[in-house]
C-alpha cells in the first residue's frame, strides 16, 4: 500500500533484501532496514515507522521478543517473522501480544494480508482509544460542571432561606393559615431542590467510582428505629411506618450509604402511597447476612418497568405525574453494591411495592 512506512528488522542479509524486495514490490515504502534489537528500538524511536516486521531471532543480547516489546510501548504495530515456530516461542510472542505473526519462508499474499490486518487492526484501537480519551475528558468537563453549578446553586439557595426566615419573623404576628401554607411551600421547595443537587452530585461520584465508602460496627437496630422516628416525624398523619426487628444487629455498614438507602426507600414508600397507610420496614439476621425489607400499599410498579427502575433518571411510566427525578433508586443500588450486598424488588400494579436489600454482616 504506497505511503505505508515499514521497518524491517532481519540479522541475515540475504534473508532481510529479499524481503526489502518483496516489500517494496507490493507497494509499501521501507524506511529502513537494521539486524539487532537495539537498533531497531533507535530507529523506531526516530522514524516512527507504520509498522514494523520483527525477526524473533537476531543476533546480539536482545532478541525481537524483547526489542518487539519495547517499540510496542511508542505505539507502533509489530509483526513477528521468523522461522522457528516452536511452542515455547510461540509462548512469548503471544505474551507479548504482536500483531501478527508470520512463519518463514512465506508467500507474498501471506506477508500483504498479515501486514494489513495489523495495520487495520491498530487503526481501529488507536480510534477506541481517541474516543474513550475524549469520553475522559467529557467526563471530567461534567464532573467540574456539575460541582460548580451545585456551589452556585446552593449560594442563593441559602439566601433564599435566610430571607424566608426573616420574613416569618417579620411576620409572626401578623400569621395567617394562608402565610404559613405559603411559607411551608417555599422551605419545601428549597429542601426538594437541596435534596436534587445532592442526588446529582451522588451520581456523579457513583459514574466516576468515587463515592467513598467507609464501613464501621454499627447497631442496625438502633440507627435504623433513630431513623424512621425522625422520618415518621416528618411524614403526614395518615402515614404510619411500623418497624420490627427481633435482636439487636451489629454489622459492617458505612453509616453515611445506609442512612440514604433506608431514607430513600421509605421516602418512596410514603410518596407513591399518596393515599397514606402503614409502610412496614423489617430488619433480620440471617446466615450472616442483613435483611431489611421495606412494603408499601401504593401505587405500585408496572412488570414492564421493573428491570429498568435502578437505571439513573428512569422513572415508571405509572409515576410520572408524581413530582421526582429517578436518581433515588440508582444511587442506592450503588451504595448497595459498594457493600457487597443485593436489593430486589417485588410489585403488583395498584396492590404495592417490597423492596428487598441484603448486606454481609462482616465486609
Amino acid at each position: 500500500m504506497p505511503y505505508t512506512k515499514l521497518l524491517v528488522v532481519e540479522d541475515e542479509e540475504i534473508v532481510a533484501f529479499d524481503i526489502e524486495s518483496t516489500l517494496n514490490t507490493l507497494g509499501y515504502d521501507v524506511i529502513a532496514v537494521v539486524s539487532s534489537g537495539e537498533e531497531a528500538i533507535q530507529e523506531a524511536a526516530t522514524s516512527k515507522p507504520d509498522l514494523v516486521l520483527m525477526d524473533i531471532r537476531l543476533k546480539g543480547s536482545m532478541d525481537g521478543i524483547q526489542a518487539g516489546s519495547i517499540i510496542k510501548q511508542f505505539n507502533i504495530p509489530v509483526v513477528y517473522l521468523t522461522a522457528h515456530a516452536d511452542a515455547a516461542t510461540l509462548q512469548r510472542a503471544k505474551i507479548s501480544t504482536p500483531f501478527g505473526y508470520v512463519v518463514k519462508p512465506f508467500e507474498e499474499i501471506a506477508l500483504q494480508t498479515t501486514i494489513e490486518i495489523a495495520l487495520s487492526r491498530h487503526q481501529a484501537e488507536e480510534t477506541m482509544r481517541q474516543a474513550l480519551k475524549k469520553e475522559q475528558e467529557l467526563n471530567e468537563l461534567k464532573s467540574q460542571f456539575i460541582s460548580i453549578a451545585s456551589h452556585e446553586f446552593r449560594t442563593p439557595l441559602t439566601t433564599i432561606r435566610l430571607s424566608t426566615d426573616m420574613l416569618e419573623i417579620l411576620c409572626r404576628d401578623y400569621m395567617d393559615e394562608k402565610k404559613i401554607k405559603h411559607f411551608n411551600r417555599i422551605h419545601t421547595s428549597i429542601t426538594e431542590m437541596v435534596q436534587l443537587m445532592n442526588d446529582v452530585l451522588m451520581v456523579e461520584k457513583a459514574e466516576a467510582g468515587k463515592l467513598e465508602f467507609e464501613p464501621i460496627q454499627l447497631n442496625l437496630k438502633d440507627f435504623c428505629g433513630e431513623l424512621i422516628e425522625q422520618l415518621q416525624f416528618n411524614a403526614r398523619e395518615q402515614y404510619l411506618i411500623t418497624f420490627n426487628s427481633p435482636n439487636n444487629i451489629n454489622a459492617c455498614i458505612d453509616e453515611t450509604l445506609m442512612r440514604y438507602i433506608l431514607s430513600n426507600l421509605l421516602s418512596n414508600a410514603i410518596k407513591y402511597s399518596p393515599q397514606g397507610g402503614t409502610i412496614n420496614v423489617e430488619l433480620n439476621c440471617k446466615d450472616e447476612t442483613v435483611i431489611l425489607r421495606i412494603q408499601d400499599w401504593g401505587i405500585g410498579i408496572p412488570q414492564e418497568n421493573q428491570a429498568q427502575l435502578f437505571q439513573p433518571f428512569y422513572r415508571a411510566s405509572n409515576a410520572r405525574k408524581i413530582q421526582g427525578t429517578g436518581v433515588g433508586l440508582s444511587i442506592v443500588k450503588q451504595c448497595v453494591d459498594l457493600h457487597g450486598g443485593q436489593i430486589a424488588v417485588e410489585s403488583e400494579l395498584g396492590v404495592g411495592t417490597t423492596f428487598t436489600v441484603t448486606l454481609p454482616v462482616v465486609n
